[in-house]
């Protein structure tokens, strides 16, 4: 097979080109969304919910124009990104008093779903104020949480769609690169994990983790329509030795190479992090390497 370039898990051929050409020469005054949804019709690519892949489909369209191997029509209007000028959430001045004591003396734990709701904002602002990554919006399906003790917050998680490519995982699970584009939707990342500061409560962070995952499948399959089977993390290791995770029975993977997803280079450009991995499910493997 002749592959000229690789895109978002698509392989494209010389043939696809010359398809891609005929379908701007038989188009000649479509703009460019106009012939990526007819790209996608062509294809059939589409999303699980059954839309067009159509931005993901110009990515790819505007990858191949740069390189020279098709022309696309000139831009006719250049339309605002809303996500890329989302403002950052406002930093929190929050002076509660401390929340001590023993796990049993906080009481019952309630997890809420926050995302599109009207304690999102909150949670955004709690990350953006208390986490050290700060917050950044999520990209793709993603769940958001608050823990209360009572009226006190007590935690926040985020989880993502997970990366394409991540080795040790990758390994790990032993799938196949067509298993892995096939299932990776199977797959969330814990993004951010929070306990405020003025939280102090021994064995909570592995606690939590513990119930976080008992209902993260399920609660996934109600919003988005199919489950999650496998949860990972990465820990910086210069901050954190992965403990809350290793009490949670969560599984260290090994170390990423610090190259980060958009590397062209093959060189190292930021430190590498532990990677820490989970089975929601116990057929886990078989469902991932369907």
């Amino acid at each position: 097979m002749d592959m000229v370039l690789a895109y978002r898990g698509r392989r494209v051929t010389a043939s696809d080109v010359a398809f891609i050409r005929s379908l701007i020469a038989a188009h000649p005054q479509a703009s460019r969304r106009a012939l990526s949804k007819e790209l996608c019709a062509a294809w059939g690519w589409t999303q699980r919910n059954g839309w067009p892949r159509d931005m993901v489909c110009r990515g790819l369209m505007l990858a191949l124009h740069r390189a020279g191997h098709i022309t696309l029509p000139a831009v006719r209007r250049t339309t605002p990104n809303p996500l890329a000028q989302r403002p950052i959430p406002p930093v929190l001045a929050i002076s509660p008093g401390p929340v001590r004591g023993s796990l049993a003396s906080l009481g019952p734990l309630e997890f809420r779903s926050v995302r599109r709701t009207a304690e999102e904002p909150r949670f955004n602002a709690l990350i953006q104020s208390y986490h050290y990554l700060g917050y950044t919006q999520p990209v793709g399906e993603h769940l958001k949480y608050m823990v209360y003790a009572g009226e006190e917050l007590v935690a926040c998680f985020a989880w993502s769609s997970a990366p394409r490519h991540l080795g040790p995982r990758d390994r790990y699970l032993g799938w196949s690169p067509e298993a892995r584009r096939r299932n990776l939707h199977l797959v969330t990342i814990n993004t951010r994990f929070l306990i405020p500061p003025w939280v102090e409560v021994r064995y909570l962070a592995s606690h939590l983790l513990s119930r976080m995952t008992r209902r993260l499948c399920r609660d996934w399959n109600q919003v988005y329509g199919h489950p999650v089977v496998w949860a990972e993390t990465f820990v910086d290791p210069a901050r954190f030795r992965g403990t809350c995770y290793r009490a949670a029975n969560w599984r260290y993977l090994g170390e990423t190479t610090g190259r980060g997803k958009d590397d062209r280079t093959h060189r190292p450009n930021r430190p590498p992090k532990m990677v820490w991995g989970y089975p929601l499910t116990p057929a886990f493997r078989e469902q991932l390497a369907q």
